[in-house]
């Protein structure tokens, strides 16, 4: 994690010095009409109101809600409900069918890690991380992260952030605004691909307006 800058806000769509923007006029869910009625029902409802919490406790989503924000960079509405959405995976037991040794399923690791993630920040902020201050959340995190294969608890700190990221990031790229911001137009069932090649584009697809930039580089 890089430290934030004051005030600092990456909601989408990303400002164009933060890398948005690549792809003017994307707008992936005016491309439903494009997919059988079964995947436009599961992808559009990313959109939709969000089915109630199912798995974590009141006390873990918040703290769940803090995590996601900060590692998504999601200081401020509009957001992706990432929470919601790891919740129902959790609620369906839909892993990515594997854990590290040592540790337990998935459903439990998240249970004990966000109760961790409490603790430590009741001894740094005084409260549970919901009720730090965004920059007292960072540090925390960042205090973890930078434990790297070192324990964390019981855990290697390595395996926690990859539980948490595997599981953020899996929710935040599968939701239609991030696919606008990196020029991904949704699934191609069932009208598949028709222009294979180098830099062929499908008709839904929008040419990237900034093909040599990269924002990740250039923060570097």
């Amino acid at each position: 994690m890089k430290a934030p800058k004051t005030g600092q806000s990456k909601t989408l769509p990303l400002a164009a010095h933060d890398g948005g923007g690549r792809f003017p006029g994307l707008r992936t869910e005016d491309l439903s009409g494009h997919w059988d009625p079964s995947t436009s029902s599961v992808v559009m409802q990313r959109l939709g109101r969000q089915p109630h919490m199912r798995f974590l406790t009141p006390a873990e989503e918040a703290a769940a809600d803090a995590l996601f924000n900060q590692l998504l960079g999601q200081r401020e509405e509009p957001r992706i409900p990432i929470v919601q959405m790891v919740d129902a995976r959790l609620a369906e037991a839909e892993t990515d069918g594997w854990h590290y040794e040592g540790m337990p399923d998935d459903g439990r690791a998240w249970r004990v890690s966000l109760a961790w993630l409490d603790d430590d920040a009741r001894l740094r902020c005084g409260g549970p991380i919901a009720r730090a201050s965004w920059d007292e959340q960072h540090r925390v995190l960042q205090s973890i992260q930078n434990l790297g294969k070192d324990r964390w608890h019981d855990w290697p700190a390595s395996h926690v952030w990859s539980l948490w990221t595997r599981y953020a990031c899996t929710a935040f790229y599968s939701h239609p605004w991030a696919w606008d911001e990196i020029g991904f137009t949704g699934p191609a069932y069932p009208r598949g691909y028709k222009n294979l090649g180098l830099n062929a584009l499908e008709p839904t697809e929008v040419a990237d307006s900034r093909p040599r930039q990269d924002p990740l580089r250039r923060r570097t």
